[in-house]
């Protein structure tokens, strides 16, 4: 008997979008991230594209129900849309853009990643993939398949229900990231559960950049840190960031700093000491250079545009 044809790869995908879409729809009231009922979990909507700018992800994975955006690190560019989700396993900045879609805003979820949990969950896991050996990538796109896109539904399914959220979410949250832990694009997060090899052990400098990141820091004293050598620090750090270790700790300020003056109303000046700068000047000149414009027309244009740096 003649087998029938199966539907097109993009129709199915098309189909299964509807729902998420609705479901995000109703819960993503703000532009830019927003909080969730659950801790960890903040939704994304962005109504507008945006052009090229940098932003800064914590550890998390991120489902892109409706829209396409696209990702810069290095000479990397990776895309997650509807058809691929995100993995960043590690706190990062990178250069991002948010193309149109003629469906309607982008719609997304993000759901933060706790090394503690990935830790726990791959003692139990009997049957886990390898940690991958060598360099893993500190971000990647990756293919949605249907059992991870089923999952992401139940969860934003209980984010709309306060009592759902409280004692359903967590247990979807753990189900995510085991399901992320099984597959090919769980290889940088089984990376954080080796904490004396390379990758975990740059990870944990890094939180302790993002924890920190006020206080005065030098290289001898991460790569103390790290445990290596500052030249073997240099190298693994910059394969794993696409930077140096001090200039990451500079962009991880500007980044902090920027924060600070579009949604708490600090000053060029205040933000500048609460990250850490000791000369205003200095900060004004080093914020210019890395986001295009003074501190004053980058917080003046944010605001503006209504953009929350997804």
């Amino acid at each position: 008997m003649k087998r029938e044809a199966q539907p097109h790869t993009e129709t199915i995908a098309a189909a299964r979008q509807g729902q998420l879409v609705k479901l995000l729809d109703a819960l993503a009231m703000e532009e830019g991230f927003s909080d969730s009922l659950l801790p960890g979990v903040r939704f994304m909507k962005s109504s507008r594209p945006s052009i090229r700018a940098q932003v800064s992800y914590e550890p998390s994975i991120v489902i892109i129900a409706q829209g396409r955006k696209c990702g810069y690190l290095g000479d990397k560019v990776f895309t997650y849309d509807a058809n691929h989700f995100l993995v960043l396993s590690v706190p990062l900045p990178f250069e991002c853009e948010t193309l149109s879609s003629p469906e309607g805003p982008l719609l997304g979820i993000s759901i933060g990643v706790n090394p503690s949990l990935v830790g726990s969950l791959m003692i139990e896991m009997e049957t886990s993939p390898p940690i991958p050996m060598g360099r893993p990538e500190a971000i990647r796109a990756n293919p949605l398949d249907d059992i991870l896109y089923d999952t992401t539904v139940r969860l934003v399914q209980a984010l709309a229900n306060p009592e759902d959220a409280r004692i359903l979410g967590p247990m979807l949250v753990r189900e995510m990231i085991f399901r992320v832990l099984r597959g090919e694009a769980g290889g940088p997060l089984r990376a954080l559960a080796a904490p004396h090899s390379h990758f975990g052990q740059i990870s944990r400098v890094l939180q302790r950049i993002h924890k920190d990141y006020s206080q005065p820091m030098d290289m001898a004293t991460l790569a103390a840190e790290a445990g290596m050598s500052v030249s073997t620090f240099h190298s693994h750090f910059k394969a794993v960031t696409s930077s140096p270790p001090l200039q990451y700790l500079k962009n991880i300020r500007l980044h902090k700093a920027r924060n600070l003056m579009v949604h708490e109303g600090h000053t060029a000046a205040s933000a500048a000491v609460a990250v850490g700068y000791e000369s205003a000047p200095q900060f004004s000149r080093e914020f210019k250079r890395f986001f295009g414009r003074t501190p004053a027309a980058e917080t003046d244009f944010l605001k503006t545009n209504l953009l929350r740096l997804v």
